[in-house]
């Protein structure tokens, strides 16, 4: 088994960002925490990371994992979630698990932010619980994979 865990935009600064909203940690502190949780877990499952500020290159890490069969994406499109039907469309493409995370709660922030173009691409969609919206994506990979065993 593996999963893709892909950031987009500005999720790269988050050492710089508004510790309140995203959490006190930085991209690299995240993903260790995410690595840490699933080893705790026992989830034995081959984690790759991927962060891009740049909408193609997460559309064609998206192809990237559809022809490697990948098992399973979180996705965390950022600012890209509000948008990008370019995202929308290359996550529909792919047939495995699909979690949207965010990091801060989406729904209660600006206007703006409630309108969330890829979410209904992704089977489930996780905010508000910085650095646990992966864990629990994590989970519910986990949960979805014995499903289908």
């Amino acid at each position: 088994m593996n999963i893709l865990i892909i950031n987009g935009v500005n999720l790269n600064m988050l050492a710089y960002r508004e510790a309140g909203i995203y959490g006190d940690f930085s991209y690299e502190e995240l993903t260790q925490m995410i690595r840490i949780y699933a080893e705790k877990k026992g989830i034995l499952a081959k984690l790759d990371f991927f962060v891009s500020n740049y909408e193609g290159e997460i559309v064609e890490c998206i192809h990237k994992a559809i022809i490697e069969q990948t098992t399973a994406i979180i996705i965390n499109p950022a600012a890209f979630s509000h948008y990008s039907y370019a995202i929308h469309d290359a996550l529909l493409m792919f047939k495995g698990i699909k979690v949207e995370v965010h990091l801060s709660d989406v729904h209660n922030r600006d206007v703006f932010r409630k309108n969330l173009v890829t979410a209904n691409a992704s089977d489930h969609m996780i905010s508000g619980l910085q650095e646990k919206s992966y864990f629990e994506a994590l989970d519910y990979i986990m949960t979805k994979q014995a499903t289908v065993k």
